[in-house]
């Protein structure tokens, strides 16, 4: 097999801007797949009210990785894998809506969406060529487009698509939280095109399902395979490049932060493996990349970091 090159910058602390600005898209090839982050919007995560574990003195050492809010930048859309004609979408945004911020929450500030169609449209896509929509968990920012009604119409935006969810997220729907503002009549307009997938389960050419519950109670990630690479798309099992390096760290909103973290660590792992990549929903402008160890007396060394990745090609392509 020929081998593989990447562009990828040497720390995580040279990305400079791209860690404190939302993700722009961004397409990977993999033979005969292209895989392509679809932008929809951003929202404001408060570094100690989402990571309870970390401390002041954790968040000088990752400064990098914060606005002039102090706040982590995480991009909302989705992650589009065609096939030739076929298209699959992976999450779908937050929707045409936006919320200011809420001094009185802990986990989040301003939250907006509402480019994701747009985008769609400037890698060549409309909503009528996604054949399903995988859906990693039933939080707003990762099915807004799945139920919201689509500009113009009564309808939401992708008709034609079957929404895949994973069996134990979908079949607890009516237990989530309303802090996740999961309504009845949100389920409702979901409910029609629903299907459940299990572990393993091969929903698109090259595209099965991998589960990793503790963020929600069925969340599940895809791990795309083409020409020997693999590309793991982990949702919300990891929300920032700082948790590649600090598994520990779950999330406020996690229902199970002991196995939020055995699946984060075992992510981790996964992702130092040759010729694997993860693309992180929430990664800032850096949502494509693998996992290396940082060497060096450098404060932070022996710790594993995220290296983003902007192009995967194989020798003599």
């Amino acid at each position: 097999m020929p081998a593989i090159t990447t562009s990828t910058s040497s720390t995580i602390t040279d990305q400079g801007e791209r860690l404190r600005r939302p993700a722009r898209t961004r397409t990977l090839r993999f033979d005969e797949l292209r895989i392509s982050h679809v932008a929809d919007g951003a929202v404001q995560l408060k570094p100690r009210g989402w990571f309870p574990a970390s401390t002041d003195e954790d968040w000088a050492r990752y400064a990098d990785h914060l606005d002039a809010d102090g706040a982590l930048v995480a991009g909302i859309g989705g992650l589009l894998v065609e096939y030739g004609d076929r298209a699959l979408l992976i999450d779908a945004g937050f929707g045409p809506d936006a919320m200011p911020d809420d001094p009185g929450n802990d986990w989040i500030g301003a939250l907006h969406g509402g480019r994701l169609l747009d985008s769609l449209a400037e890698l060549g896509r409309s909503p009528a060529d996604i054949e399903a929509v995988a859906v990693t968990h039933l939080h707003t920012d990762h099915i807004g487009w799945a139920w919201h009604p689509a500009p113009g119409s009564d309808r939401p935006a992708f008709t034609d698509a079957a929404y895949l969810f994973g069996e134990d997220e979908w079949n607890g729907r009516h237990r989530i939280p309303e802090v996740h503002g999961i309504t009845g009549e949100i389920l409702a307009a979901l409910e029609p095109r629903a299907r459940t997938v299990a572990e393993g389960e091969e929903v698109f050419p090259s595209v099965r399902v991998l589960s990793t519950p503790g963020h929600t109670v069925g969340h599940t990630a895809y791990v795309i395979e083409s020409g020997g690479r693999r590309l793991i798309a982990f949702g919300d099992a990891l929300h920032s490049p700082v948790q590649i390096g600090r598994p520990e760290w779950s999330a406020g909103p996690d229902v199970d932060a002991d196995r939020s973290a055995e699946h984060r660590r075992r992510l981790v792992a996964e992702l130092s493996a040759p010729d694997t990549f993860g693309y992180g929903i929430h990664f800032a402008d850096v949502v494509f990349g693998r996992v290396e160890r940082r060497t060096g007396t450098e404060p932070g060394s022996g710790r594993d970091v995220w290296v983003p990745v902007d192009g995967v090609t194989a020798e003599g392509e």
